[in-house]
């Protein structure tokens, strides 16, 4: 199956995790949805690179404790906003731009009863609907490459934020300079719009004001969990292949593969980013 690409939203209406495929998983393992618990839903809805782990490093980077008011860029179906409220008390509101995520980002926190402490609101990140200066933290998590204006991005995550504020997120890099050819093929399978190196992500931050605290790069690590990844998808694949059903999208397919082979070679990679608002 194929289909043009023109914008993030379009990704991730056909994106292999949706709410229904969680919900599906589990009540066919627990033979109901009731009485569903937070920590249930942490094995499916982190659509991120490093699961939970990953969501406790980005906590320790931007400084997350209980009642912290914190933001999730790009928050998807909530997985990591509801591990923070659940874990660490914080109080989390999602921006996420695609209607249907957060359609079940509602549904998947309320049988959760996390109601109280998350909420994913459809919003563009590049205009926040949350007032100046009234958040502690801003997190996201392989998410600002779908955005063309990622300077925008931060503008906001730094006017959101209150002074002495953490912005700490990972993200695509690139280590050397992409063909047309792959550039083309990335956007064409995952919509990414904007794919830029550590040293261009961190003058961008510093343009909009940030202080960079720390950069990591996870090139290495992220080569292990994104093989990894592959594998289970062509597994799957190959498993809906056998069985007759769509396979899913073939730009998607191609374009993972691809990735995944840049990032072995070093030409790709992630990093995380921990920037302070000062002042």
């Amino acid at each position: 199956m194929t289909s043009q690409i023109h914008s993030a939203i379009d990704f991730y209406d056909r994106h292999p995790i949706s709410a229904q495929i969680i919900l599906a998983r589990l009540e066919a393992a627990r033979g109901t949805l009731d009485g569903l618990r937070p920590e249930e839903l942490f094995p499916h809805d982190q659509d991120h690179y490093g699961g939970i782990a990953a969501n406790d490093t980005l906590a320790k980077c931007a400084h997350v404790g209980h009642d912290s008011r914190v933001v999730d860029f790009c928050a998807g179906l909530g997985g990591p906003a509801r591990y923070l409220a659940h874990h660490y008390g914080a109080f989390v509101i999602g921006i996420e731009l695609t209607p249907a995520r957060v359609t079940g980002a509602a549904e998947l926190t309320r049988l959760v009863r996390l109601e109280g402490r998350v909420q994913v609101i459809e919003g563009d990140v590049t205009n926040v609907p949350l007032p100046s200066a009234s958040q502690d933290a801003v997190v996201s998590q392989e998410a600002l490459l779908h955005v063309p204006d990622i300077a925008g991005a931060f503008s906001q995550a730094y006017r959101v934020l209150r002074p002495g504020g953490r912005l700490a997120f990972t993200n695509w890099i690139v280590h050397q300079p992409l063909s047309a050819a792959d550039a083309q093929l990335l956007w064409d399978g995952m919509a990414a719009a904007t794919l830029i190196s550590i040293d261009r992500h961190a003058e961008l931050l510093r343009s909009v004001g940030f202080e960079i605290e720390a950069i990591d790069d996870e090139t290495d690590a992220w080569g292990v969990v994104l093989a990894e990844r592959l594998r289970m998808y062509q597994k799957l694949r190959g498993e809906t292949e056998r069985a007759g059903t769509p396979a899913g999208h073939d730009d998607f397919y191609k374009s993972y593969v691809l990735f995944v082979d840049l990032v072995q070679k070093k030409i790709m990679g992630g990093a995380r980013f921990t920037a302070l608002k000062a002042t």
